[in-house]
C-alpha cells in the first residue's frame, strides 16, 4: 500500500515541480528587481527573466511573446477576457454566447454582465457533456460579440470540439474565448491553427506556483482589443497594471517549457493508470464513468457510485486520499455539480460522484491503493445503509434523484 493520504485532485491544484521552485529562487533573494524599473541592471535583469517566460508561455499555445499579458491567475484572466470584451465591443452588440458547463469564474462573470444588460445563451450539453455545434452556430446573433466555452472540462475531461468552435465563429466574425485551464501543458495547443482570439491559463495546474496565469490577446486577424480592468501605471502593454510578479512569472514559463518536453510522454503514462483506476472501482455495481469517454483529458476520471450517500461517500473516501466531489472552487458549497446536473444525471448522482485527477507525481502504486480504499469505502457503506438495500428491492421513494 502507498503512503497515506495519496493526492488524487491534480485539477485543483498541482505541486510546484522542484525545477520550477530552482527557476524562481533567484528571483526572490538575488534578482529582485522591478521589472519596470528601467534605469538599472535588477529592472534590466528582472524584464529580461519576464521576457523568456513570455516566450515560454506563447510557445506552448501557438502564439508570439506579444500576445501574452500576465495574470494573477486564470480567474482574472477570465475577466479581463470577457468583461474587455463586453465593454469595448458594446457598439457592436451585447450577446455573449457560453456553455451551462463553464467553470465558475466564467460563469459568473457572465452572470454579473447580465445585470449589465448584456445578453447571455447558455449552451446545453448532451449525457456525455459535449455541446452540439449546431445548436451553436443557430444561436448566433448580429449583436453577438463573443463565444466563451472552455477547452477541456475540469469535473469530466471532456474536450470540446475547439478547432469548429473557432471555425464558426470566425465564419460570424465573432470573437472566440476559451477557458484552457486544465487543458494547456496537457494537450497540444495552437491558436492561430484553431482560430482562438482569447485563451486564459494558470500556473498552478502545469507545475508551477500559485497567483500567476496569463491570458492570450489575439495581435493579428482579427487585432482583439479590450476594455482593461485595472488601471494604474499602464503595465503589460496596458492590459493590466500592477507590479509584476517576476517569480512567480519565471515559474510559470519554465511550468510551460517542462509542460512542453514531457506531453506527450506524460499523456501516454497517464492514460494507461486512469485506465487501471477505472477498470478497478468499475469491478463495483452501479458505477459509471461520467464524461464523453473518447474526447477526453487523460488524466481525469469523473465517477458516480449510485446509491451511496453523498456525506458518507465524501467522508469516507478523504479520509486517505485527496479527491473532490467537483470543482475546488465551489466544494465548500454543498450543492451538486452544475456540470453534472446539466448532462441530466439525478440530484443525488451528481452529489454522489468523485472525481480522480492524477498528475506527474502518481504511481501505479497509489492508484492500486484508491481502488483498496474506495472500493472497502462503498463496500461498507453500503452494507450498512437502507438506501442501497431498498435500491436492491426497487422501492428507493426517490429514485429519479438517482438517474443516470
Amino acid at each position: 500500500m502507498a503512503p497515506l493520504p495519496v493526492y488524487m485532485d491534480y485539477n485543483a491544484t498541482t505541486p510546484c515541480d522542484e525545477r520550477v521552485l530552482a527557476a524562481m529562487l533567484p528571483f526572490f533573494t538575488q534578482h529582485y528587481g522591478n521589472a519596470a524599473s528601467k534605469h538599472h541592471s535588477f529592472g534590466w535583469s528582472a524584464q529580461a527573466a519576464v521576457d523568456i517566460a513570455r516566450q515560454q508561455v506563447a510557445t506552448l499555445v501557438g502564439a508570439t511573446d506579444k500576445e501574452i499579458v500576465f495574470t494573477s491567475g486564470a480567474t482574472e484572466a477570465v475577466n479581463l477576457a470577457i468583461k474587455g470584451v463586453a465593454e469595448l465591443y458594446a457598439i457592436k452588440g451585447n450577446h455573449i454566447i457560453t456553455t451551462a458547463v463553464e467553470h465558475s469564474a466564467v460563469l459568473d462573470t457572465c452572470r454579473y454582465l447580465e445585470k449589465k444588460g448584456i445578453e447571455v445563451t447558455y449552451l446545453p450539453v448532451d449525457a456525455s457533456g459535449q455541446i452540439n455545434v449546431q445548436e451553436l452556430e443557430a444561436a448566433i446573433r448580429p449583436t453577438t460579440i463573443l463565444i466563451a466555452a472552455m477547452y477541456a472540462n475540469n469535473e469530466t475531461g471532456t474536450i470540446f470540439p475547439v478547432k469548429t468552435i473557432g471555425a464558426i465563429a470566425k465564419q460570424h466574425s465573432v470573437l472566440f474565448f476559451t477557458d484552457a485551464t486544465q487543458a494547456v501543458g496537457k494537450l497540444p495547443i495552437d491558436v492561430v491553427a484553431e482560430d482562438i482570439d482569447l485563451l486564459a491559463l494558470s500556473a498552478h495546474k502545469l507545475y508551477g506556483p500559485k497567483g500567476v496565469g496569463a491570458l492570450y490577446i489575439r495581435r493579428r486577424n482579427p487585432r482583439v482589443q479590450l476594455q482593461a480592468q485595472l488601471q494604474g501605471g499602464g503595465h503589460e502593454q496596458g492590459w493590466r497594471s500592477g507590479t509584476l510578479n517576476v517569480p512567480g512569472i519565471v515559474g510559470l514559463g519554465k511550468a510551460c517549457s517542462l509542460a512542453a518536453e514531457s506531453m506527450q510522454a506524460e499523456n501516454e503514462r497517464l492514460i494507461l493508470l486512469r485506465n487501471r483506476l477505472e477498470q478497478g472501482l468499475l469491478a463495483l455495481p452501479e458505477t459509471y464513468v461520467n464524461g464523453d469517454k473518447q474526447n477526453r483529458l487523460s488524466h481525469v476520471s469523473n465517477i458516480s457510485f449510485r446509491y451511496v450517500p453523498n456525506q458518507a461517500l465524501i467522508t469516507g473516501v478523504t479520509k486517505h486520499i485527496a479527491v473532490s466531489s467537483g470543482s475546488a472552487c465551489a466544494s465548500a458549497s454543498g450543492q451538486p455539480s452544475h456540470v453534472l446536473l446539466a448532462m441530466g444525471r439525478g440530484n443525488q448522482i451528481a452529489r454522489s460522484s468523485l472525481r480522480f485527477s492524477l498528475g506527474r507525481f502518481t504511481t501505479e502504486e497509489e492508484v492500486n491503493t484508491v481502488i483498496e480504499l474506495v472500493t472497502a469505502t462503498v463496500n461498507t457503506i453500503r452494507s450498512q445503509d437502507m438506501v442501497w438495500q431498498l435500491a436492491q428491492k426497487d422501492e428507493l421513494p426517490d429514485a429519479a434523484d438517482w438517474k443516470l
